[in-house]
């Protein structure tokens, strides 16, 4: 097959070379325009691309085919005749047959019928947005929200079809701050189980109940703010690793300056992370603050060389480098200069500004390294803290710390099992 390409400053120049050269038969495949020549895009000429070919055949178009206009029926028959049946009778010259679908009415109680968490949600949003105030998008999607945590709470099974109105708002508060709903209804199950009928209808007891039951779920570690001699004799030596962009640097500042300058322990810093730009800076700046020496390591030996000089010291933290989750090969290195280090303590860095399935991945893809305890960021750019009972339940290790802001030693606390309990129930503001 033959395909040639014509160019001429218009597409009537272009087509004439087309005809001339192939004929009035020829099939145009692709056509283009574009600018050459000229300076800076100034004076630059159009020139049109035609590509075609005179060895392609193309079959001619089919002419629609007319549908038999349909014969008139007698007026006295024509009203009596329902409008389903009369469209059927139109579509019988092409071989289509129409039935008239029965109508099945919606099942619904009697209550349900006006009390329907999904005809509610099917009126909201089928609702005009017209006249609506500027906060009127928020409410409407958090009213969403309560409905459709009411259709989960109503389709969940009879267990939670009985649940007492108390116990059912903190159950849909759960649901709200992206608790899982196998999680919401084990707690909202062993809250009603505890629980008298008479509790079960005082929404204070109720509260306190379920705090307590969301706090079980949250392992922490409550010796986290001391710090006590290891029985080997070393100072404590505590590493910090976890995703990029978590706060792992401003974290480990925190950590020197609260020991140092609350409790009044002599604090080494060594720092692995010479990715990143003007990480080693940010971290001696901190040092100079803080008046803590502060050792730069780039292998294994050398953080076994920083660690053995700082063996004077009550305690060592070791900044990492931020690894990606889905770089198993970092990771594996990381896990070299952790092995080198040989902590007490190793704390996985997770940001609460992050997706929970982020979170999840980056515990998956750190278990390697074997961290013992969590420290959460960045709480005070949450949308919301079901995440953080969620990946607590779930990780094989204890939470340690939590920060809500930059300020360096102040937006840094130990974890405290009823606080966060209160974050993840009511929303509180950090």
């Amino acid at each position: 097959m033959s395909i040639k390409t014509y160019r001429g400053s218009s597409v009537h120049e272009a087509l004439a070379q087309v005809k001339k050269d192939l004929g009035t038969e020829a099939v145009i495949l692709h056509t283009r325009t574009y600018k050459t020549g000229g300076i800076l895009g100034l004076h630059a000429k159009t020139i049109t691309e035609i590509t075609a070919s005179a060895q392609i055949h193309v079959e001619p178009r089919l002419k629609p085919r007319r549908r038999p206009a349909p014969v008139k029926a007698d007026p006295r028959t024509e009203i009596a005749r329902p409008p389903v049946a009369a469209m059927a009778e139109s579509l019988e010259p092409v071989g289509v047959a129409v039935a008239e679908p029965p109508i099945v009415p919606p099942r619904f109680t009697p209550k349900q019928r006006h009390d329907s968490p999904a005809r509610e949600v099917a009126q909201m949003i089928a609702a005009p947005a017209s006249g609506e105030s500027p906060g009127g998008f928020e409410n409407e999607l958090a009213a969403i929200k309560r409905m459709v945590g009411r259709v989960l709470q109503n389709s969940s099974g009879s267990n939670q079809g009985v649940m007492p109105e108390a116990l059912n708002r903190c159950y849909l508060r759960l649901i709200e701050n992206e608790v899982t709903t196998e999680l919401a209804d084990e707690i909202a199950g062993l809250v009603r189980d505890e629980l008298s009928p008479n509790e079960l209808k005082d929404a204070s007891i109720v509260q306190t109940a379920v705090l307590r039951r969301v706090a079980q779920y949250i392992s922490v570690n409550t010796n986290q703010a001391t710090i006590e001699k290891p029985e080997d004799g070393r100072p404590l030596t505590i590493a910090l690793a976890g995703p990029t962009g978590v706060g792992k640097t401003t974290t480990i500042a925190k950590l020197a300056a609260t020991y140092k300058l609350r409790h009044g322990k002599s604090v080494g810093l060594i720092t692995c992370d010479t990715y990143r730009i003007a990480a080693v800076d940010q971290l001696r700046t901190y040092a100079n603050i803080i008046g803590v020496p502060l050792h730069v390591a780039l292998t294994s030996h050398e953080v076994e060389r920083a660690c053995e000089s700082l063996k004077d010291c009550d305690a060592i933290l070791i900044d990492t480098a931020g690894r990606s989750q889905r770089d198993t090969g970092r990771i594996d290195e990381l896990g070299h200069i952790l092995a080198a280090a040989n902590p007490h303590q190793t704390h996985l860095v997770l940001s609460m500004a992050t997706s929970e399935s982020v979170m999840h991945q980056a515990v998956e893809r750190f278990a390697s390294i074997r961290p013992d305890r969590v420290i959460f960021t960045k709480l005070d750019e949450a949308v919301n803290f079901g995440a953080l009972v969620n990946i607590a339940h779930k990780v094989n290790a204890e939470l340690s710390f939590v920060t809500n802001g930059q300020e360096v030693p102040d937006h840094i606390e130990p974890s405290n099992p009823d606080r966060l309990a209160r974050l993840v129930l009511n929303g509180e503001s950090v």
